[in-house]
Formats: structure tokens, C-alpha cells, sequence
């Protein structure tokens, strides 16, 4: 079973790779962001309480990520594997999927960062926000404010994979096959 972690900053292009990669690899994309999305659009408590920090910039604790991600997985036994992106945030958040993932039987297979400079993540998501209506794409300073929270909060979790020799960063700027080629070179060696 290929459990992937697809990581990078906001604006890297996890969405649009995950999307690639599901295509090819028949895995279960579980965005944490969609996850954040819908229970947010349904008002459901977990939704309320995410759309509080997110509004903001900062990181959703990890009680609520956890408890929404182990819901969709549980919804979804029966896959080929699945590909956690925006997930897991923080060394904690990290540590969670890997029990959660052991009391099933599996395990991370790894994590490939999508590595991107900062001026053209903040680039790549003024231009997204044009179109999404997302606000949180569309004001430079919370922009600025979610690198830096990842940077500070999230890029962690790579050398906590890295460690266990499970990470390895892959350049995310060129075009979107480009990018794809690269990340399954990757996979090939997992």
C-alpha cells in the first residue's frame, strides 16, 4: 500500500499534483483542506471551530485535523493507499498518522516536499485568489503570514521524516509535468 505524504507551503501546487497523482497511482487524495472546506460549508462543529484560525492565517489544533482525517480514512478502507496533503502539519500531527496508520497495519511510505521560493508561493496565491474567492488568498499579508507560520510551525515535519530517512524534496517550480515527472521518479523508489 503507497501512503504518501505530498507537502509544501501554501501555493506549492499540492492540490494540482495530488490530483495527477491519484490518476496514476489509483490512491484516495485526502486534502485536509477539503476537509476543512466541507465541514466548514456544512457548519459542522469541527467546521466552526477550523474556520476560526484559518480566517486568520494560523494552524486548525490538532484535535480537529486529526479527528477529520481519521474519519475520512475510515470512511475509505478498501483503497489502494492515499495521499495526505496539507497533512500532517505539525511533529504531533506527524506522529498520529504514524500510530493511526500502525493500528491498521501500515505505514507512511514517504514525503516528498514541494520546494518553491517564497516570492513566487506569494505569486502563485494572489493569482488563485482572483479566482477562488478565498480571502485567505487574496490579502499579501496573511499570505506572508501562512509561510511564515509553516515555515516556523510545519517545515518540521520534513526532518522528522527526513530522520527516519522516509523524506526527500523535490523542486516545485517549472510546468505542471515537469513537476509530476519529478515526484514520480520519486515514488519509483519507495
Amino acid at each position: 500500500m503507497l501512503n504518501l505524504i505530498l507537502f509544501g507551503p501554501p501555493g506549492s501546487g499540492k492540490g494540482t499534483q495530488a490530483n495527477k497523482l491519484v490518476e496514476k497511482y489509483s490512491l484516495l487524495h485526502i486534502s485536509t483542506g477539503d476537509l476543512f472546506r466541507y465541514n466548514m460549508k456544512n457548519d459542522t462543529p469541527l467546521g466552526i471551530e477550523a474556520k476560526s484560525y484559518i480566517e486568520k492565517g494560523d494552524l486548525v489544533p490538532d484535535s480537529v485535523t486529526i479527528n477529520m482525517l481519521k474519519a475520512k480514512v475510515n470512511e475509505n478502507p478498501d483503497v489502494a493507499g492515499y495521499i495526505f496533503d496539507g497533512f500532517p502539519r505539525t511533529i504531533a500531527q506527524a506522529e498520529a498518522l504514524d500510530n493511526f496508520l500502525k493500528e491498521k497495519g501500515q505505514n507512511v511510505s514517504g514525503l516528498l516536499a514541494l520546494d518553491v521560493p517564497d516570492e513566487e508561493l506569494i505569486k502563485r496565491l494572489l493569482e488563485r485568489g482572483k479566482d477562488s474567492g478565498r480571502k485567505d488568498d487574496q490579502d499579501k499579508s496573511i499570505i506572508a503570514n501562512r509561510i511564515e507560520v509553516y515555515n516556523k510551525e510545519t517545515a518540521p515535519v520534513f526532518d522528522f521524516y527526513k530522520k527516519q530517512k522516509r523524506a526527500d524534496k523535490v523542486l516545485g517550480v517549472g510546468s505542471i509535468e515537469n513537476i509530476f515527472e519529478r515526484l514520480c521518479s520519486m515514488i519509483f523508489w519507495m
